[in-house]
C-alpha cells in the first residue's frame, strides 16, 4: 500500500514539521513590484540606484518570498493592487541643446515623455528596459538635431503624427517578425533639419562572425 502524504502544515513520519514550498511568481507578479517601486522613487522614498537594485532583483526573483522584501519598507498604500500603475509619474521631459543625451539600461518607460533637441542627440535605449503599460506617447520637437529609438522584438514605432520639415526619418523594424507588440511608441509633433532614427541593437564582433558567411574555397590550380 502507498504510502499517504501528509497534508502541508502537518508533520512527517519522523515528527517533523513540513515546509511548504514557495510559491513561483509570475510575470504579473514582478510588475506590480516594479510599478509599487518606481511610484517609491517618483515619491523620493527611493533613491535611483535603490530604484535600480530592486528592480534588478524583481526581475530575477522567481518567488513571492523573494518579491516580499522588495516592498516590506514602503507604505501600506503603494502596495495595494491595481494602485500602483495609475500613480506612476506619467510625463517625463527632456529638454536638451547640444552634445548627447541617453537613457539607457534599466529604465522606467514613462506613459508619455516630451522630447526637445536643438542640434544635439537624444538616445532611448529600450533594449533593457523595464516596461510596464503597451504605449508611450513621445511629443517631438527636434530641430537640427536627432532622435534615435533603439528597439527590441516586440517595440514598434509609430511616426505617421510625426509632421516633418526638411528633415528624415528611417525606423527599422528589430529582428523577430513574430513577436507579439510590447509596447507602441507614438511620435508626434515637429522634426525640422533633422532626423529620427528608429533601429535594432547593433550586433556585438562576434555576433557578426557568426552571421558571416563561411569563406568560399580558393579555386584549384
Amino acid at each position: 500500500m502507498p504510502e499517504e502524504i501528509p497534508p502541508a502544515g502537518g508533520r512527517s513520519a519522523t515528527g517533523a514539521p513540513l515546509v511548504a514550498p514557495a510559491l513561483r511568481a509570475s510575470h504579473a507578479d514582478r510588475d506590480r513590484v516594479v510599478d509599487i517601486l518606481s511610484v517609491a522613487a517618483g515619491d523620493g522614498r527611493l533613491s535611483a540606484d535603490e530604484l535600480d537594485e530592486r528592480v534588478e532583483a524583481a526581475l530575477s526573483a522567481r518567488t513571492l518570498d523573494e518579491l516580499a522584501p522588495l516592498t516590506a519598507d514602503l507604505p501600506a498604500g503603494s502596495g495595494t493592487p491595481g494602485m500602483a500603475a495609475a500613480d506612476v509619474k506619467d510625463v517625463v521631459r527632456v529638454d536638451h541643446r547640444g552634445g548627447s543625451f541617453r537613457r539607457v539600461d534599466r529604465w522606467i518607460v514613462p506613459r508619455r515623455m516630451e522630447v526637445r533637441s536643438e542640434w544635439g542627440e537624444v538616445v532611448l535605449d529600450f533594449t533593457r528596459a523595464v516596461i510596464t503599460q503597451d504605449t508611450l506617447r513621445i511629443d517631438v520637437d527636434v530641430r537640427g538635431g536627432s532622435l534615435v529609438l533603439v528597439t527590441r522584438p516586440g517595440v514598434v514605432v509609430d511616426a505617421d503624427e510625426l509632421a516633418v520639415s526638411f528633415g528624415k526619418v528611417d525606423i527599422r523594424p528589430a529582428a523577430g517578425p513574430g513577436a507579439p507588440v510590447t509596447l507602441r511608441v507614438e511620435l508626434v509633433g515637429e522634426l525640422e533639419f533633422g532626423q529620427v532614427r528608429a533601429r535594432p541593437p547593433r550586433r556585438t564582433f562576434r555576433q557578426w562572425l557568426l552571421r558571416r558567411p563561411a569563406a568560399l574555397p580558393a579555386p584549384a590550380g
